[in-house]
């Protein structure tokens, strides 16, 4: 395969990110196509059934991000990812069936240097196919802030609206919980956020504190993330189940389009799998984790947000804080996205901001765990 001249950062067409969908179904094509151009930021500036023909047409015009399959005739996806990032990145976000295989290729493609997984779009409900365009049109925006770290300004598409943790959870009165020694840490993630969890769970010790996350992902794909996690970190790591408890030495993670809910019983707590709206856009949501935990935890939780568009998560951190909870943000600098941290620090809802590499100390420090670097 040819090389393909260099892509020009910011994107030429700063009014709108200019897409390129490779796949090798047609339907899906034309899925595709139209689910992104129902977003008026986005403009699909072409199509490609395999590679090959993606490179000619990269040579005319370089996108700003590529749509792209995993499974291909002549050449699949994830040689040709290597090859997009060995001559020059250009965003990726990988489009997979939601099978076992498909998940574990689209997570090798995040661990090359594709931004986002989403799954393939099919036919369904008008309902199905509205809220297919909000995480694929999403995943797009997430990758374009990722390459240029600017916002797109555009008018806004007509979408619906988004909803709170209120559709899920209803607001309430009740008094935050007395702080007690046993923690649970609550974590939302976003676009980066596969990494950068990866990276924060290794360094967790078998003796710290429960762990509830919320990575936006799509279903099928959070088991086999969870595993491939739970291969390289000393802690258990598992995608959670209705009812599974919270201990400590485990990582729970939330399934693909379920919201995860964290419950107290005495002393036990437990997670709670649920159905529901999108909430801030997402399903799962952060914001929904958060509420539930700064009910159910108040001041004995600690949360973190890590890289991610948007502001999922943010609302639910300044409940949880408001609860009692010490929150942790990740910095700038570290983030692939700044979004979801940045909002959540702008509202008030943090008291600690940190580089990627500090937030697994700070947060055992706060739970009365002393590590090897705290101890010197």
């Amino acid at each position: 395969m040819p090389p393909f001249r260099r892509p020009s950062f910011p994107p030429k067409h700063a009014g709108k990110i200019r897409v390129l969908v490779v796949d090798d179904s047609a339907s899906v094509r034309q899925t595709m196509s139209a689910l992104l151009e129902s977003d008026d930021r986005i403009e699909v500036m072409g199509t490609a059934s395999d590679p090959y023909v993606a490179v000619e047409r990269i040579k005319r015009e370089v996108p700003d991000v590529i749509t792209l399959d995993v499974e291909m005739p002549r050449m699949d996806g994830l040689t040709f990812l290597d090859r997009i990032m060995a001559q020059h990145p250009i965003p990726v976000v990988i489009c997979s069936s939601l099978t076992a295989e498909g998940s574990q290729t689209a997570l090798a493609a995040l661990e090359k240097g594709a931004v986002e997984i989403i799954a393939k779009p099919k036919v369904g409900t008008k309902k199905f196919l509205e809220e297919s365009a909000i995480r694929i049109c999403d995943a797009v925006r997430s990758a374009a802030g990722a390459a240029y770290r600017a916002p797109v300004r555009a008018k806004a598409p007509s979408v619906q609206p988004k909803l709170t943790a209120d559709a899920v959870i209803p607001p309430s009165n009740s008094r935050p919980m007395i702080e007690t020694t046993d923690k649970i840490v609550a974590i939302g993630a976003s676009t980066g956020g596969t990494e950068a969890l990866r990276s924060l769970l290794q360094a967790m010790p078998v003796r710290c504190p429960g762990i509830v996350i919320v990575q936006h992902m799509p279903e099928k794909f959070t088991a086999s993330f969870a595993q491939r996690l739970d291969q390289t970190c000393q802690i258990t790591v598992k995608e959670a189940a209705d009812g599974d408890s919270v201990i400590p030495g485990q990582a729970l993670i939330a399934p693909g389009n379920r919201h995860l809910l964290l419950k107290r019983s005495g002393a036990r707590y437990y997670v709670e799998i649920k159905d529901g709206p999108l909430v801030s856009r997402h399903r799962p949501s952060v914001d929904v984790l958060f509420r539930s935990t700064a009910r159910h935890a108040g001041s004995n939780a600690i949360g973190v947000i890590l890289t991610g568009m948007g502001d999922d998560g943010a609302n639910g951190m300044l409940e949880m804080k408001q609860a009692g909870a010490f929150n942790i943000a990740q910095d700038e600098a570290s983030c692939v996205v700044f979004g979801m941290p940045k909002e959540a620090i702008e509202r008030g809802a943090v008291h600690k901001i940190c580089p990627l590499e500090d937030i697994a100390r700070a947060l055992l420090e706060k739970s009365g765990i002393r590590t090897a670097q705290s101890a010197r």
